[in-house]
């Protein structure tokens, strides 16, 4: 018999501060997903790539000051997509656990490896790079910023390497790709155990 995945996986998670104001709503077994609104257009499809690539039930509706930058609008959604990750994933139990995938976009080639292991974990190696430009304003560090929020607030170890490619709208939308696929893969519910030899995540 096949392993069923706990009823629900879902989440509804609200953040508001004096910089943003953002609910994720997060569904692990459904790929029916909203279009993000967050007022920032390249962001807004860099969250409609996750959820497609992913197959998750994913809504995000966020407002932040952008008349600043769009760093705390960014920062402040991976924070809350990380919480609600956690909720979702309740104890964890019976998941895949580890994920990997590579995805490639024109000159750009993109590595993701992540571990839903309770503990916190980015290594980010774009940053180290000669990654040049932005995407409507988003650079390869507001991704950086994204990707830390979503890891400590989610239990996530990630790491991310880019092998290939230079320009920032490429490097992007390859990494998020390849989060969402790894992603996809670790959420999947493939037996009834605690995927640890300590028991528990």
């Amino acid at each position: 018999m096949s392993p069923t995945a706990p009823t629900p996986r879902t989440a509804a998670v609200t953040r508001t501060t004096a910089e943003t104001d953002i609910t994720v709503r997060l569904d692990l077994d459904s790929t029916v997903y909203d279009a993000p609104h967050s007022g920032h257009g390249f962001f807004d499809h860099m969250l409609d790539a996750l959820a497609r690539h992913g197959r998750l039930g994913l809504n995000v509706a966020a407002k932040g000051d952008l008349h600043i930058e769009p760093h705390h609008l960014i920062e402040d959604t991976g924070i809350t997509l990380g919480q609600a990750l956690s909720q979702a994933l309740g104890d964890r139990r019976g998941i895949e656990r580890y994920g990997s995938a590579f995805v490639p976009m024109d000159e750009t080639l993109a590595h993701a490896v992540i571990d839903l292991s309770g503990r916190a974990h980015l290594a980010f190696e774009p940053e180290t790079l000669d990654v040049w430009g932005d995407a409507g304003g988003m650079t390869h560090y507001h991704l950086r910023e994204f990707l830390r929020g979503f890891c400590n607030h989610g239990g996530v170890t990630l790491h991310v390497r880019v092998l290939a490619g230079r320009e920032a709208h490429h490097v992007i939308e390859a990494v998020v790709k390849a989060l969402a696929r790894a992603l996809r893969d670790a959420v999947a519910v493939t037996s009834a155990q605690m995927p640890s030899t300590k028991g528990s995540l």
